[in-house]
């Protein structure tokens, strides 16, 4: 597997990395198989233990569920299925810590077994979270007790179902997924010797389990690198402040998987690679550019079609976030005003949720079909999609909707493979 070549190559002092994909949305998965096909590269895809579950999540599937989506998408662009993983993250009791410790961890149990047997190869066990009766902080060995159980729980299911075996990630430091809910100008990064007692905790509660073959495919120790993003702001990473992490993880035959990496530039995600947190995950940022860009398409169909026949995407979609607020109330915070431009254009991109929604769907469908077969001015295009105007100039790219989107996830996911180490074709041609 390429993730393996991920390790010795990081071991060997090349700075090579994976770009780890979080994220459902059918149309950034399209264009990452396309962009990622026309490269040559390979592809990691996950999934969390929130959308995809033993319940479905809420996705509606459940790890076959999902398996079988991306390999069929995989298959309709014309990827090869050898150069794809897939990936389950925060697979453990998070979305039953409200429950005590020994009937959540039952529930994380049934949740590794079932994504072991639908073929994910990644699995990222995470402990790190309280649980009912826990104190706030559970103590490292408690959290690396419980992260070796699941490790059993997936041994067993891949000695049951056969094929490769799957590699682990673990960790207990593990920062929130979807970004911070308050401001922050800094985060500190990991303590040196918080992760390396992690590191010991782990590999001995391994092999109090007789799981020491399972221990030689633990590739990644999740930690904090010192890069968060939240509302309306993004930490960057600063490298002076991780070089006692950078030197650890060269002892150890793994690397680090950055959680969080959103938004960050390609030379932040480059140094990133470089100083061994060689698993970078992305996931709002790719959505978010899939937002920025069909908002950008309806303000160009303002110009250009009678209001009567408008699609009115982004009233609907605030309609629709108004009348199921669950996926953002708890979220965002503030003034009516200030949660109103949080649920449009915030980084951490909570209107992902609220796509696959009927009504949405028949507003994008409208506006895809009232800009199709119109010639979109330059004027606008420079205006409202200024990158791509360029690109349409030079010939480079269609001045089509379906194109401009795809440019738009297209060169955020340029960053993460030019940072990783993978040749890229960037400013090639789509249409």
């Amino acid at each position: 597997m390429w993730l393996d070549d991920v390790v010795r190559g990081q071991k060997a002092g090349k700075p090579l990395g994976a770009p780890s994909l979080c994220t459902a949305h059918p149309w950034v998965l399209r264009v990452a198989f396309r962009c990622a096909a026309e490269r040559g590269l390979p592809l990691l895809i996950e999934s969390t233990s929130n959308q995809v579950n033993q319940y479905g999540g809420y996705t509606g599937m459940k790890p076959r569920d999902f398996v079988d989506f991306i390999r069929r998408m995989a298959r309709e662009e014309g990827f090869p299925l050898e150069r794809l993983v897939l990936g389950g993250d925060h697979l453990g009791p998070h979305v039953w810590r409200g429950r005590p410790a020994e009937e959540a961890m039952q529930e994380a149990a049934v949740l590794v077994d079932a994504y072991v047997r639908a073929g994910y190869r990644k699995i990222h066990l995470d402990c790190s979270m309280a649980l009912a009766g826990d104190p706030p902080a559970p103590a490292p060995e408690v959290v690396a007790e419980r992260t070796a159980r699941l490790a059993a729980v997936a041994e067993a299911a891949h000695r049951a179902v056969g094929g490769p075996p799957p590699v682990y990630v673990v960790g207990t430091e593990v920062p929130p997924p979807g970004g911070a809910q308050e401001h922050e100008d800094t985060v500190p990064p990991t303590r040196v010797e918080d992760a390396r007692r992690t590191l010991e905790v782990m590999r001995e509660a391994f092999r109090r389990r007789g799981l020491d073959a399972a221990w030689e495919r633990v590739i990644a120790l999740v930690v904090q690198p010192g890069v968060e993003f939240g509302d309306d702001f993004v930490v960057p990473y600063r490298p002076e402040a991780a070089r006692g992490l950078a030197r650890l993880i060269e002892t150890w035959p793994l690397v680090y998987e950055a959680h969080s990496t959103d938004y960050q530039t390609r030379e932040a995600l480059q140094a990133l690679v470089r100083d061994g947190f060689a698993i970078l995950k992305v996931g709002p940022a790719l959505t978010f550019a899939f937002r920025e860009a069909v908002f950008a398409l309806e303000a160009i169909e303002t110009y250009l079609v009678p209001p009567e026949a408008r699609s009115h995407l982004q009233a609907v979609l605030d309609e629709v976030m108004l009348e199921e607020p669950s996926h953002w109330q708890a979220y965002y915070h503030g003034s009516p005003r200030e949660q109103a431009w949080k649920r449009r254009y915030s980084f951490s991109d909570r209107v992902r949720y609220y796509w696959p929604r009927p009504r949405v769907q028949a507003a994008l469908q409208r506006l895809f079909a009232n800009l199709e077969n119109r010639r979109l001015p330059l004027p606008l295009l420079s205006q409202f999609l200024p990158l791509q105007y360029h690109a349409v100039r030079e010939g480079r790219l269609a001045a089509r909707p379906e194109a401009l989107v795809q440019d738009a996830i297209c060169r955020v996911l340029d960053d993460y493979f030019e940072a990783s180490g993978w040749t890229s074709t960037q400013g090639g041609n789509r249409s």
